[in-house]
């Protein structure tokens, strides 16, 4: 890899391990302090207007999408897909920070719920969706390398069922406990990944850009 090239995409990936980091540690204070009903509900109930922890959760909303985006750009080129799935999630992100809920977080078919509720319910799923397909994109993609797809493969072995689990317990079931605690763990598992996704990218672009360099003057000395 150039050090050119390298370098960017390993600041990027940096920044966005820390970005994530920052933004989980604010929206699980919003959840856990905040005055939500527990794992019954959801977690965007933590940024409803009457909420105390409503800023701390937009706040970490908003870093978690600013580090989707700097994933997106870490990745190497030739991954346009997981790419453009996590720019996807960035913006739906954005719009789930932007639009908050009312009370509850009432959702269809068992709620009746209001402009505002299907905005964020919909943002929330896209974006959620889309870095599920993103860890996807990469197990199946062939110019990722073996560490990206088997931190992938991982990621959507974990991910999957329970978004299966989420969609189902959406469509049939409703709000409760079922709901809300697998809501908790697939967003769990995104954060997890995205996490090792971008250390790794870090410390790869590293390790790739460093030995480019005595590897060159080598070659100037032996041509001399």
């Amino acid at each position: 890899m150039d050090v050119a090239e390298g370098t960017p995409r390993r600041i990027a990936a940096a920044f966005a391990a820390v970005c994530l980091a920052a933004g989980v540690g604010a929206v699980t204070v919003a959840v856990v302090a905040g005055p939500g009903p527990g794992l019954t509900g959801y977690v965007s109930e933590s940024g409803i207007t009457d909420s105390g922890y409503a800023a701390a959760y937009q706040i970490g909303i908003f870093s978690v999408a600013a580090a989707l985006l700097l994933l997106a750009g870490a990745l190497p080129a030739g991954l346009r897909a997981a790419s453009g799935l996590l720019g996807v999630g960035a913006v739906a992100t954005v719009v789930s920070g932007a639009v908050t809920c009312s009370e509850g977080c009432p959702l269809p078919p068992f709620e009746a719920a209001t402009v505002a509720d299907l905005v964020h319910g919909g943002a929330s799923i896209v974006g959620a969706g889309a870095v599920v397909l993103a860890m996807l994109a990469l197990l199946f993609a062939p110019a990722a390398d073996r560490g990206l797809r088997r931190i992938a493969a991982y990621g959507a072995a974990l991910a999957l069922p329970v978004a299966v689990v989420v969609a189902l317990a959406l469509l049939l079931v409703g709000r409760g406990a079922l709901l809300g605690l697998s809501e908790r763990v697939l967003l769990a598992v995104a954060a997890a990944w995205g996490l090792v996704t971008a250390g790794y990218l870090a410390v790869r672009s590293f390790t790739a850009d460093g030995p480019s360099i005595p590897a060159q003057v080598g070659s100037n000395v032996s041509r001399r």
